[in-house]
């Protein structure tokens, strides 16, 4: 069933996610001046999974809070989203992080400028810029974001209420660590918007490929040997109960 209330949310959602993510990194490395050690790593990574635990809570029961182009697949993959909604979804996902971008272009363009609005850089030294290793980091910090998301969202069994503690709970821990690496997208929107606005296109495409080959690698495994079980389990209990 196509719904245009939730396409809105998700480009309300993502808007939210690469306006404050960015803004982030440019209040902490343009406007206070520190480089990218622990305060600095510590205030990025928590923006992100603040934001994003949030925005499950905001938009979760109307558009589930997809907010990533990658997420959106993994669930169109396992059908558990449409083609025409999935494909508005991402759609609206871009045009929501583009918007974002290009309103901290317009409001703080010097300091924003400065970090190329967040768009990540590449690969680091740390990977010794190797395209591969940012490929497969980006790859496997989104097989554990997928996998929560399946685990205590879509999952029959899971625990009420957490949802949005537990997916913004791994944001921040993978920023923490995936940061000094790749920069931690994860998310193809969130590197497109401020890659657009800002003109910073290197090593792109490990932002997209990474993040999409991770999500369906997790959605496949998470969707096929657990949650789809746990479906089965369900729908059989009742059947069980009436044959009693």
């Amino acid at each position: 069933m196509v719904n245009p209330r939730a396409w809105l949310a998700e480009a309300i959602g993502t808007y939210a996610l690469v306006f404050f993510g960015p803004l982030a990194i440019t209040i902490a490395i343009a406007m206070f001046g520190l480089s990218m050690g622990p305060d600095a790593l510590l205030i990025i990574s928590f923006a992100h999974g603040a934001v994003i635990g949030l925005m499950v809570y905001v938009f979760g029961h109307v558009s589930g809070t997809h907010i990533n182009p990658a997420v959106t697949i993994a669930m169109m993959a396992t059908r558990r989203i449409n083609v025409k909604d999935g494909a508005a979804y991402i759609a609206f996902q871009l045009i929501g992080a583009v918007a974002a971008s290009a309103t901290l272009a317009a409001i703080i363009p010097t300091y924003a400028s400065q970090v190329n609005y967040g768009v990540q850089g590449g690969p680091s030294e740390f990977l010794n810029n190797s395209a591969a290793s940012g490929f497969a980091v980006e790859a496997i910090l989104t097989f554990f974001l997928l996998t929560t998301i399946f685990m205590v969202a879509v999952h029959k069994k899971a625990a009420a209420g957490f949802a949005g503690i537990a997916i913004g709970g791994m944001i921040f821990l993978l920023h923490l660590v995936g940061v000094p690496l790749t920069g931690a997208s994860m998310n193809p929107a969130r590197t497109f918007g401020p890659a657009l606005v800002s003109g910073h296109w290197d090593f792109h495409w490990i932002y997209w490929a990474g993040p999409i080959v991770g999500a369906l690698v997790a959605a496949f495994i998470m969707n096929y040997i657990f949650v789809k079980k746990a479906e089965k389990e369900e729908t059989e209990a009742p059947r069980a109960e009436k044959a009693l």
